[in-house]
């Protein structure tokens, strides 16, 4: 989960080195902390939260693959 997170973000921002990804995971659940260069966050959002909308789709269809649900935190 935290590779396919890391994958998205990283051909998104322009700067890729900058792109930290931690997860916490639960019995029923994963949380997944996205951190990346200040000038990035808005690249990762998107217009109206649209680009963040389909990575937290992504996200939880491989999360649902593994009976779990999934929440993506966009840290600044």
């Amino acid at each position: 989960m935290e590779n396919l997170v890391k994958y998205i973000a990283e051909a998104l921002v322009d700067h890729p080195e900058q792109v930290e990804v931690r997860s916490i995971e639960g019995e029923n659940s994963i949380i997944i902390e996205l951190k990346v260069a200040p000038d990035d966050v808005g690249k990762v959002i998107g217009k109206g939260g649209q680009t963040a909308k389909a990575i937290r789709k992504i996200l939880s269809a491989a999360a649902t693959k593994l009976k779990k649900k999934s929440l993506l935190q966009i840290l600044e």
